[in-house]
């Protein structure tokens, strides 16, 4: 047990590495393997012991970032997380036991996948499978199938390899078929791209204002953080009025590009209509803001601005982040508000719920604020409802010394296959960019810069299979963990009863005494 604990360790801190910003994908398939290969043999009760630790190596190493809220957060995230690799351990012991295991196995990982995805909080999507496909030809697969889609095809490339391990000895033509089936299955999405068809253009521009001083802290510095966009936009406007940039259609600012409510502070809301006037376009703010309904809750929301008008159209952040943007069960006696830095979090953070595109001047776009990219249901449902194309504002500053701008930075790409839609990327100091449909980036701006990206993107009203399917391909993966078990537990349990009945057919059975004469019957 103690060699398999070890190669598990190896396997989880391999898969890390498949991530930003190491990016080694080809990692992945071995990595699974390693960890199927761990738990063959063993039966569920023992299983989940090299799981665990594979998936602490995993967690602990590819969400490092973390610590840049706390070590303690760290720890606590990162445990809750690699608790999920008890069951898939559980899962993949299971699986083995029928001819199709490499299937199985991979529907357990992705199953696993979705449930820590959504689960508890919102759950942690950060570090599935087909967030490191980026570049590879697994990513050509999104329009088609979808996120969920992709992990279960990297997934089932790593139990495959293992399979083709554990029969290197004896090869038969069946080996053969399933590798070249897989192969086939894998590459035919970059011989057949998806069908998408322009229709129209625009040109979007993107602000990445910088944080004052560490870059680290928007509250303590974020008038000037405010002050650095509005001179940007201004300083862009100037830039069209003597003909060296393109009158944009819109402008967008990131997450926090105001951190007080703009509709309240009187500065800010100046500086912001400053800037709209100049530019004489809507722009596209980052706004933190009381809750019309209760003020001690707050909204972060993406508000359009239009120049003359005042606020327009909003998008509402559908996933606030647990003990970040809000504490769950505020009050509560296990996890009081006044703990460590939760003290910095006086107000929770309400989630939103609405799906439809907002609108800027004549074009319907799906946002999403920072972590939300994360998640399939928000940019796809708005997709889905006719968003031409797709904005990402965010926040990150906390993280800029991290790989998270980069994992970050690498979904926003795969939404850019998923959807078949070009995204702008407005990140307050890093990373910023525009994608095109095929994932590739037409310019960025790194970490700590301080520049305007100002391109023509495409629009298009085409929706992909994977924006049709939706989140069901999730859902019914998780209802294949809930039948699977259902299964395993059943049978086990009629197992067990049959062994009883032929435990007790096998007994020798006393032979009965004659009754003495004179003794009672």
């Amino acid at each position: 047990m103690l060699l398999r604990c070890l190669l598990a360790l190896a396997g989880g801190l391999a898969l890390a590495a498949a991530f930003e910003p190491v990016g080694y994908s080809w990692l992945m398939p071995l990595a699974i393997a390693v960890l199927v290969l761990c738990v063959r043999g063993l039966g569920p009760r023992r299983a989940w012991l090299p799981s665990l630790v594979f998936g602490v190596a995993f967690v602990y190493a590819v969400m490092v970032w973390m610590r840049s809220v706390g070590t303690d957060a760290w720890i606590a995230m990162c445990a809750m997380e690699a608790a999920f690799f008890v069951p898939l351990g559980i899962g993949i012991s299971w699986s083995m036991r029928v001819r199709a295991w490499p299937v199985l196995a991979a529907l357990w990982w992705v199953g696993i996948e979705t449930w820590r995805s959504g689960f508890p909080f919102s759950g942690m999507p950060f570090g599935r499978l087909v967030y490191a496909t980026a570049d590879t030809p697994w990513a050509d697969a999104l329009p088609w199938i979808g996120m969920t889609g992709v992990s279960f095809l990297v997934a089932l490339t790593g139990t495959t390899l293992a399979w083709v391990v554990l029969h290197a000895r004896s090869p038969t033509r069946a080996t053969y078929a399933v590798v070249a089936g897989l192969a086939v299955v894998t590459l035919a999405p970059a011989l057949v791209p998806f069908p998408l068809e322009r229709s129209g253009t625009a040109t979007v521009a993107a602000v990445q204002g910088d944080v004052p001083g560490t870059g680290l802290n928007v509250p303590a510095v974020h008038r000037e953080v405010t002050a650095n966009h509005v001179r940007l936009t201004e300083d862009l406007a100037d830039a069209v009025a003597a003909g060296d940039e393109p009158l944009p259609d819109f402008v967008v600012w990131p997450e926090n590009s105001t951190a007080v409510d703009p509709f309240l502070d009187t500065e800010v809301h100046a500086g912001i209509v400053a800037a709209s006037d100049a530019i004489g376009v809507p722009i596209l703010v980052g706004g933190t803001n009381s809750n019309p309904l209760d003020d001690t809750q707050v909204l972060n929301q993406g508000i359009v601005y239009q120049p003359g008008l005042g606020s327009g159209d909003r998008y509402t952040k559908r996933h606030p982040v647990p003990y970040g943007e809000y504490i769950p069960f505020r009050g509560s006696s296990w996890m009081p508000s006044t703990y460590g830095r939760l003290t910095e979090v006086p107000r929770d953070m309400v989630r939103g719920t609405s799906l439809e595109p907002i609108r800027i001047g004549g074009l319907r776009v799906a946002d999403a604020i920072c972590f939300d990219v994360a998640y399939d249901e928000g940019i796809a449902g708005q997709v889905s409802r006719g968003a031409e194309l797709v904005t990402v504002q965010t926040s990150n500053a906390m993280f800029s010394r991290t790989g998270q701008l980069a994992q970050q930075f690498e979904i926003s790409r795969l939404r850019a296959q998923e959807t078949g839609r070009w995204v702008v990327v407005a990140a307050i100091n890093g990373i910023s960019g525009v994608v095109r449909p095929d994932g590739s980036v037409v310019a960025s701006v790194p970490a700590r810069g301080q520049e305007v990206l100002v391109e023509d993107v495409g629009l298009s009203t085409t929706r992909t299979l994977a924006v049709r399917l939706g989140v069901w391909p999730g859902r019914l993966v998780m209802l294949f963990l809930v039948l699977h078990t259902a299964f395993v537990l059943v049978t086990y349990r009629r197992r067990r009863q049959r062994d009883r009945a032929d435990h007790h057919l096998q007994e020798p059975q006393q032979p009965r005494q004659p009754l003495e004469r004179g003794t009672p019957a």
